[in-house]
């Protein structure tokens, strides 16, 4: 297994502050739009966004955490049933402006899962996606994030591994692992 550093700390925090000023410029003062990070990993990076976007436009930013597991389509083709999250929307969705948030692009299936989790909740005026990687080449779906932290060109064979401080590691980092066993 070989690891690569494709975003250190430093990277990182420029990296949050270019696409809080991307949704700035779209979402203006954030009064009628909110933030849905996707469960687990994906609520990471909305509290850092929605921190950096509470200091910009001076106001609170509505957030909340969604659970996708019962929604998945390979829920059921696991040999041990996955934990679900918890799910927390504690603002109406309907008629706002609902960008979902993850850590990494894969396939496009996590966020099918999230769209339809999110349609029980209501009907939102528009749902753009926000995820601080994009693995290129590799979707199973037709689904491209309106904003992207860094797009990066993978193999199947290639992971993402996304560390967070807040998750217990000495710093944040973003890492492109190769695993040669497969």
């Amino acid at each position: 297994m070989q690891k690569k550093l494709i975003i250190d700390q430093d990277l990182l925090d420029i990296t949050i502050s270019r696409l809080c000023y991307q949704l700035i410029e779209n979402h203006n003062n954030f009064s009628n739009s909110a933030i849905l990070g996707l469960q687990p990993r994906g609520t990471f990076l909305a509290d850092r966004i929605k921190a950096k976007l509470e200091s910009l436009v001076n106001r609170e930013v509505e957030i909340g955490y969604l659970d996708t597991t019962f929604h998945r389509d390979d829920f059921r083709r696991r040999e041990t049933p996955k934990q679900a999250n918890k799910t927390h929307i504690p603002f109406l969705i309907e008629d706002k402006k609902i960008v979902l948030i993850d850590d990494v692009l894969y396939t496009g299936r996590s966020v099918r899962a999230a769209l339809d989790a999110m349609i029980s909740f209501g009907r939102p005026k528009s749902v753009e996606l926000l995820v601080l990687v994009d693995r290129k080449y590799t979707r199973d779906l037709p689904i491209q994030p309106n904003y992207i932290g860094k797009s990066v060109n993978t193999m199947q064979s290639q992971r993402v591994m996304v560390e967070w401080r807040d998750q217990g590691r000495k710093k944040d980092s973003i890492w492109l692992i190769n695993n040669l066993d497969t």
